[in-house]
């Protein structure tokens, strides 16, 4: 890195540490949006300097990045982007600390991100400060209806156990309750589920679960056997999977009602939470009105799929995130194959602040990116920063 690029990058390191000192759901629209654009600019002229292919488009976006009165005018990269191999990166090889790549399907190419040490850290910040949001700040018991292998420490992690990992920092004590048989299949330890149900009875209690694998290995079972766990005080958080829970005609609120009914709790405890690679570190659960809500250091912009402009409140269209936290690959600004309704500003009776939507489906004929599927590897190569 140059001796110039070094006290623009520790300016952009507190700015952006600024933000994530502030509640994740409390500050002003226009406050919020000031500080953004501001903000955003600063990262995009940093990634110009970085690399002269990200340059090279930025110079050729119709708005100026001066001219620019709105984060909806800045440019933003598709994320099909991501999947150019080596993958894009505003730094050095030796400073990648760690590549996320999305699962592929079919054979279809992933998405891949570098990250070094202190976007990592602002990710896990950021991932961080929504969950607390939702879920309260107390440490609990940890139940995580996965395969204990996803809990180890591994060079190269898949989707549900970069997941369940990064809930950890909420837990007192972890407990899998799945486990792979004879055949390499997983299959649920009813025996183990048991005793923690009787254990933590009246306690506050995290549950994760990639949604296919609580829908197919823990509710089913559990309904087929006639067994409620009587676990009125979790919070079960879940995410990927709903592609193959739609092919067999399970809706959503099918779903919160199944989960809830074996936990025995209320269905608003059962939170979805939507996110993908290529804007990793922010994630958008359900709040107890089925809304989608933005954080302060990141936006979500919905754009008409003919023209790109930005929708009003109440019209669909294709969901672009945005996000402050990284500053090793250019995922500042990113246009997603996803589709959904904006919902509005402030007004959601949940009483969380910002930009709210909800989630409607993938654009027709776009591929599934298995966006759930994270794997995470240790970096042994990747682009320099100029080249």
């Amino acid at each position: 890195m140059s001796q110039l690029a070094e006290p623009r990058l520790a300016e952009l390191e507190q700015a952006v540490g600024a933000l994530l000192d502030k509640p994740p759901y409390a500050v002003p629209p226009s406050e919020r949006r000031e500080a953004l654009l501001a903000l955003f600019k600063q990262e995009l002229s940093y990634a110009c300097d970085r690399s002269q292919q990200f340059r090279n488009y930025v110079r050729h976006w119709p708005i100026s990045l001066s001219a620019a009165d709105a984060v909806a005018d800045l440019p933003y990269l598709p994320v099909s982007t991501f999947k150019a191999n080596p993958p894009l990166s505003l730094v050095e090889t030796r400073d990648i600390k760690r590549t996320l790549s999305s699962s592929s399907t079919s054979g279809q190419i992933p998405s891949r991100v570098v990250l070094d040490a202190a976007t990592g850290r602002r990710m896990t910040r950021g991932v961080t400060a929504i969950i607390r949001d939702f879920i309260g700040p107390a440490r609990r018991p940890y139940l995580v209806i996965d395969i204990p292998e996803n809990l180890k420490p591994q060079v190269e992690l898949g989707a549900r156990g970069a997941a369940i990992q990064g809930l950890g920092s909420f837990a007192t004590e972890t407990v899998c309750c799945l486990r792979r048989d004879d055949a390499a299949d997983s299959v649920l330890e009813l025996e183990k589920l048991l005793a923690c149900a009787e254990k933590w009875r009246d306690s506050a209690v995290l549950v994760y679960g990639f949604t296919y694998v609580i829908w197919t290995q823990f509710v089913q079972p559990l309904q087929r056997q006639g067994v409620t766990l009587r676990m009125p005080n979790v919070h079960v958080l879940h995410s990927g999977g709903w592609k193959r829970l739609e092919q067999q005609a399970v809706t959503k609120d099918a779903f919160m009602r199944g989960v809830a009914s074996v936990f025995a709790c209320s269905a608003d405890r059962v939170i979805d939470y939507y996110g993908m690679v290529e804007n990793v570190g922010v994630v958008y659960p359900d709040c107890e009105h089925g809304h989608k809500h933005v954080p302060t250091f990141a936006e979500v912009i919905i754009r008409d799929p003919l023209t790109l402009a930005p929708v009003e409140a109440g019209q669909q269209g294709l969901v672009q995130v945005c996000s402050v936290l990284p500053t090793s690959f250019p995922g500042f600004l990113l246009l997603t194959d996803d589709m959904a309704e904006l919902i509005g500003q402030d007004g959601c009776p949940c009483g969380r602040r910002g930009t709210y939507f909800r989630f409607t489906r993938r654009v027709p004929k776009v591929e599934v990116r298995g966006c759930g599927n994270l794997e995470t590897t240790r970096s042994r190569q990747g682009t320099g920063a100029h080249e």
